[in-house]
């Protein structure tokens, strides 16, 4: 029987109620990792994500903090060390995934202070300072995965704030994977393009909304959680030790 990939690790997803990042918490699962599911504000939805981990032989547990300030970060690692304390006598990990995030529906013109503040405290501020306050309690190692956008090599104007907040993303991958790789650390992007997610739902899953979606990629479909999960399951496991400071292109070749 082959050893499963992750197995002894110890993973922590942020964003991992739904989506996304609820198909890279199953993944990493499913390769024997302990599985940190973060959520923001809906428990229930985080819980269904334990639940489908655990009905497939998975482990998993729940830590909920809202992401928007310093005091979140703290409280989310505040946690985090409780729980691992508890299950396993110690406050270290080996993987971290920095997939939570928001959008925006607002134009270039249309953007406020508030809504700029509100995007980069969430998009860039969080995962700064959850890395930054993470360094002792990452292994010597470990694995970070940063989750970006495919929209830092495409040009779509409308939502020009996100698409800064992915662009800070990529530079800070790049630094990170410089600053750790002395301890065997390696730090990546992975940038998706459109995923059949609910966050996309309402224009995805009409009929003009999925022939735009699938006449942009080269494959010539939508892409699915599953997808971004497989190549961030790659970087997090020693099969990616001698991938880091790369943004991986997860669009199906989109705007090739």
């Amino acid at each position: 029987m082959n050893r499963k990939r992750l197995e002894g690790r110890i993973a922590i997803v942020t964003g991992a109620s739904r989506g996304i990042g609820k198909g890279i918490a199953l993944r990493l699962a499913a390769e024997g990792a302990l599985v940190a599911v973060h959520y923001g504000t809906r428990r229930d939805a985080a819980e269904d994500t334990i639940s489908a981990i655990e009905e497939a032989g998975g482990s998993a547990f729940v830590v909920g903090a809202e992401l928007d300030s310093l005091s979140g970060v703290d409280r989310l690692l505040q946690i985090l060390d409780e729980e691992l304390i508890r299950r396993t006598g110690s406050n270290q990990f080996d993987i971290l995934v920095n997939n939570a995030g928001i959008g925006t529906s607002s134009s270039f013109i249309e953007t406020s202070e508030e809504d700029f503040d509100r995007l980069f405290s969430v998009n860039v501020k969080a995962p700064f300072f959850l890395v930054q306050q993470s360094l002792g309690r990452l292994r010597d190692g470990g694995r970070i995965i940063n989750i970006s956008s495919g929209v830092t090599r495409i040009a779509y104007p409308h939502i020009m704030t996100y698409n800064l907040t992915k662009g800070a993303l990529n530079t800070f991958t790049l630094h990170l994977a410089q600053l750790l790789g002395p301890r065997g650390i390696t730090v990546n992007a992975v940038m998706p393009g459109i995923v059949d997610t609910d966050v996309n739902a309402s224009w995805l899953h009409t009929p003009d909304g999925h022939k735009h979606a699938v006449e942009m990629s080269a494959l010539g479909r939508v892409g699915e959680p599953s997808d971004i999960a497989d190549i961030v399951a790659f970087t997090a496991s020693p099969d990616g030790r001698w991938v880091t400071g790369q943004m991986l292109d997860a669009t199906g070749g989109s705007h090739l």
